[in-house]
């Protein structure tokens, strides 16, 4: 498969990479981008945009990265606490009265939901996926319910509602719903094609996600996971929606591609600044490095280690050595993970699905042929 786009020579691996996992078919469509030093070296992609091979995945395709969208949520909250508006170890009902309901009021401090630490990783009244698009049922049930475990103790990976707690503490504070924030203070400056909220004229741009596999289910799944996950299940379909695509879901909802998703996560790999513009302090991008949390995450049933709104650098998850780096992903494999030490983002999107939560082999084969270049 033909493989377009830009790459560094030094990085041509990354080219031959996605070539043959789209020849394999392991891909259908799918782009990949490196920043270094927030220089954009590798920019590539190739395959196709839909399921029946009809419509080539071109420079400007676009698709549903799910959980991917939460690091551009945590970015905005990052550049509002560097402003001085936003406090972590603030509770949350400082900025959000009514969360104080149900014995949460100086209990759930903000970076209990960066962290996945909240005990609100999902919504106790029954929820379908068009109450998703209703932002004030989706906040207001969420400011009404009770932690399912004591805040701070353990994280729960916040699947969905992550996006809800931090953007409604966002749009508290600024005034603006998270997707208007991140257009005007971060993909707008940046000239990044990274929406949460896709408006109806990039419509014919996205590429449909094609569902993954059946998930073969442990025997002993996790009480919460069920808890968090079924309610509402993910309905791979709804995001081919226009309502889906138009309502902003800060947790899973976001629309872009490698390059869009790289640029905009440089700005922590390069203190704070890319391409003369600044968005955060470099002790802001630090900040991301603040962990939250080390253990078996009581919805994913793994280990896992949290810092502010991304998952840090483990024994099992080496993505840097220093331990001055963080990453997440999207249901079905997409990926992103930025490593400060180097300087370094590098991007995964994809529209085929895997049957991974965070990430697949996919991007692995992708991030260890660029780490063998970037370790020379």
């Amino acid at each position: 498969m033909e493989i377009h786009g830009t790459c560094d020579e030094r990085f041509e691996a990354l080219r031959d990479v996605l070539g043959a996992s789209i020849d394999r078919g392991d891909d259908v469509g799918a782009s990949v981008a490196l920043t270094l030093e927030g220089e954009l070296v590798v920019d590539i992609w190739g395959g196709w945009a839909d399921e029946a091979r009809t419509t080539p995945w071109d420079k400007d395709t676009i698709v549903n990265v799910w959980s991917t969208t939460k690091t551009m949520t945590a970015l905005c909250a990052l550049i509002v606490a560097d402003a001085g508006e936003l406090d972590f170890e603030a509770p949350v009902s400082r900025y959000w009265p009514e969360f104080g309901a149900a014995g949460k009021r100086g209990v759930v401090l903000v970076r209990h939901l960066l962290g996945h630490t909240s005990g609100l990783s999902g919504w106790q009244e029954p929820m379908s996926t068009e109450d998703l698009y209703d932002w004030e049922k989706a906040t207001s049930l969420l400011a009404a319910q009770e932690p399912w475990w004591p805040p701070g103790t353990a994280s729960g990976y916040h699947a969905l509602t992550q996006g809800y707690l931090v953007g409604e503490v966002l749009r508290r504070i600024t005034g603006q719903t998270v997707g208007a924030f991140f257009r005007e203070q971060v993909a707008g400056p940046l000239g990044a094609d990274f929406h949460i909220g896709l408006a109806p004229s990039e419509y014919q741009r996205v590429s449909n996600v094609i569902p993954p596999p059946p998930i073969d289910l442990p025997e002993q799944v996790p009480p919460m996971a069920a808890k968090t996950l079924l309610n509402p299940p993910l309905d791979v379909p709804a995001v081919w929606t226009d309502e889906w695509r138009k309502a902003e879901i800060p947790a899973a909802g976001g629309h872009g591609n490698a390059r869009s998703v790289a640029v905009v996560q440089s700005v922590l790999a390069n203190g704070g600044e890319v391409g003369g513009r600044r968005l955060l302090s470099g002790a802001g991008c630090e900040k991301v490095l603040y962990e939250q949390s080390d253990g078996t995450d009581l919805v994913l049933g793994i280990p896992l280690r949290f810092g502010l709104g991304y998952g840090l650098p483990t024994p099992d998850i080496p993505i840097n050595a220093s331990g001055r780096a963080c990453f997440w992903g999207g249901y079905g494999g997409s990926v992103i993970v930025v490593d400060m030490e180097r300087r370094v983002t590098f991007a995964y999107m994809m529209n085929k699905m895997g049957s991974g939560i965070v990430g697949d082999d996919r991007a692995f084969k992708l991030i260890a042929a660029a780490a063998e270049v970037l370790s020379q």
